[in-house]
């Protein structure tokens, strides 16, 4: 299993050559990095945090910079100091965890190629309160023969005198969006390793300059 951090840039197209055009999304990974190590004695399972972006030392708490400290990944510059922002696990096994180093910059073109399968976990874009048509792509009520200002409503929930409530996970209007998304099997069209940018096929979730994660395929279709 291999994996890397990575922030949304945007999308644009490639063309392949055979002049094909094909929809891609920039994803920019420089600054991965190691921050620390989960083992089987310590924690019952191994994995390696990574770390992305930065952020001042100041905004982060005690227990967090001690952490860090700790780790010596704190990097010190015009007399500030600077810690990672985002952190994450990427679950591996013990032989392959202790082939890194804390502190070891993950290096793009040693992890994937191109055509190189890949899933992408993201948070999807946040759109509010929303109705069952927008939310769970409901059909909607027909809109003639006396429908009266119900044509987006949902319908019986199906509750009566038996059993006299609503069944739980009934899809209803509610909180749309701004949650844990995978997408699977997305083609790496391109690696770039001197500006550490990944190019993937189509969409992936979320907003410009928001965090992924882009692992391995667990699920790859030949």
């Amino acid at each position: 299993m291999k994996g890397i951090l990575g922030e949304k840039v945007g999308m644009t197209a490639v063309f392949r050559e055979d002049g094909g055009q094909l929809p891609v999304t920039v994803v920019r990974t420089g600054g991965t990095t190691v921050v620390g190590k989960r083992t089987e004695e310590r924690d019952g399972y191994s994995a390696l945090i990574l770390g992305f972006g930065e952020q001042n030392a100041k905004r982060v708490g005690k227990p967090l910079e001690g952490f860090f400290e700790k780790q010596g990944v704190v990097e010190e510059r015009d007399g500030k100091r600077f810690v990672k922002r985002h952190l994450r696990e990427l679950r591996l096994p013990a032989e392959q965890v202790a082939e890194y180093e804390v502190g070891a910059e993950l290096a793009l073109d040693t992890l994937f190629k191109a055509g190189d399968r890949v899933d992408v976990v993201g948070t999807s874009k946040g759109r509010g309160f929303t109705g069952v048509m927008k939310r769970h792509n409901f059909k909607g009520t027909k809109a003639s023969h006396g429908v009266h200002e119900y044509f987006r409503h949902g319908g019986s929930i199906g509750s009566n005198t038996s059993p006299a409530r609503v069944f739980k996970n009934r899809k209803m209007p509610g909180q749309h969006g701004n949650k844990r998304t995978t997408v699977q099997n997305i083609e790496v069209v391109a690696v770039m390793a001197e500006e550490k940018v990944l190019l993937l096929r189509g969409g992936l979730p979320g907003a410009n300059g928001g965090l992924l994660m882009v692992k391995e395929a667990i699920k790859h279709r030949h």
